[in-house]
């Protein structure tokens, strides 16, 4: 039997994951080639990481250069590209300073801290921040206690303390659950949920919490950490909104594969952190810094932000028709390239049906199809995912 043809498994590894079985060898711009030598179109970018899609003609020579000088240095000292990408991060967001780990997990354990410590320099000795309902923001013990899926709560409990739950998009239930508390210190949430199943905060919403936070001197601390990136179209998904956060968290997409996360932080926390408050072994470092100054600098040169934006809205008006009163579609959301398709029933078989049918996507949420591409993908990519996915669901919902 040819090796390459052999079951894939991974017997020695942790079993964490409902994998596929097939394993990626290579990949070329939107597409991916399995170790058996299928082609797939991939429609779910790592997870909303690899921006650039795979194997780009101008991240990976600028990545093997900096592999042949310098990999890791630790943070004892200056990393000079960390400045540099912080002041691109800066100026593209309209905050102060940035503070570099890596992942997202790390970005939003950091944000959680900032945010207590903020209530403890305000002499808050229990501060209580505003989480929401079907939230993800990482799998760590405090980041857990924030996400709001007690599916992946249970078992490791007792949960982290302090934390304040409400609905999406409802001004009404936050200023109720938050009336009279002095604890209050941050509202945090995603302006579009990744895993909760592509729920978009409204324009107006937000703008709203910001008043409210700044009448009562509280953070706005918003995880971008799958919606940023230029993602929607804009840099960050805030920005549609007009408004402009007090704190950021930020990974996936900044490194185009390589890890990377940040934390971008306003005057209102740009000197929360002093030295020993917080830090990191492996966040900053000059891989990850290289990687993130060249997926800026090329997102650019290509127009990639208004190219999510066209595309994007290209994808979900093909969708859109092709799923025109179907009967078991509940709504297809989202903005530029990320966006879901809910379903009235659960849908996780479509992930292996898909993948069957050469395209990679994930189902969050149990019912929710999410696509989330490589910013690179066009048009004529875009027609190709439709032309796959829309018989795969027309099909499932005649079962």
């Amino acid at each position: 039997m040819n090796a390459a043809l052999k079951p894939v498994a991974s017997p020695h590894v942790m079993n964490t994951y409902g994998r596929l079985p097939i394993a990626l060898s290579h990949g070329r711009g939107v597409r991916v080639w399995d170790t058996a030598g299928k082609e797939y179109i991939d429609a779910l970018g790592g997870i909303a990481v690899n921006t650039l899609g795979h194997g780009h003609p101008k991240l990976v020579p600028a990545l093997q250069d900096q592999v042949a000088k310098l990999i890791h240095s630790s943070n004892y000292y200056h990393v000079p590209n960390q400045e540099v990408l912080a002041q691109m991060l800066v100026e593209r967001s309209g905050l102060t300073n940035v503070f570099f780990c890596s992942s997202g997990l790390e970005a939003n354990e950091a944000a959680l801290k900032l945010a207590r410590k903020y209530g403890h320099d305000k002499g808050i000795e229990r501060p209580e921040i505003v989480v929401y309902e079907k939230a993800f923001h990482g799998r760590s013990i405090a980041t857990l206690s924030a996400t709001g899926n007690p599916k992946v709560q249970a078992g490791f409990g007792p949960l982290v303390e302090g934390f304040i739950r409400v609905p999406l998009n409802d001004i009404d239930a936050l200023k109720k659950a938050t009336q009279g508390n002095p604890n209050v210190v941050a509202v945090f949430f995603e302006t579009i949920q990744g895993e909760g199943g592509i729920n978009p905060m409204r324009a107006q919403y937000l703008k709203d919490v910001r008043a409210l936070c700044d009448a009562n001197d509280w953070l706005m601390m918003i995880d971008e950490v799958q919606c940023g990136m230029g993602r929607t179209g804009k840099w960050f998904a805030h920005q549609w909104a007009g408004i402009v956060p007090d704190v950021m968290p930020l990974a996936k997409g900044l490194g185009s594969g390589v890890p990377i996360g940040a934390v971008v932080a306003g005057p209102k926390a740009a000197n929360i952190f002093a030295p020993g408050n917080h830090g990191t072994t492996f966040g900053g470092n000059p891989l990850a810094m290289r990687a993130g100054v060249e997926t800026i600098r090329i997102m650019e040169e290509e127009g990639l932000l208004e190219n999510a934006a066209r595309v994007g809205a290209h994808l979900h008006d093909a969708l859109a028709k092709g799923l025109a009163g179907k009967a078991g579609v509940k709504e297809i959301r989202g903005q530029g390239l990320m966006i879901g398709i809910e379903l009235d029933k659960p849908c996780g078989v479509l992930t292996q049906r898909a993948c069957d049918a050469g395209l990679l996507l994930s189902v969050t949420a149990d019912s929710v199809i999410r696509l989330v591409p490589p910013l690179i993908l066009t048009t004529a990519e875009a027609d190709e995912v439709a032309n796959i996915l829309l018989p795969l669901i027309h099909a499932f919902l005649a079962e």
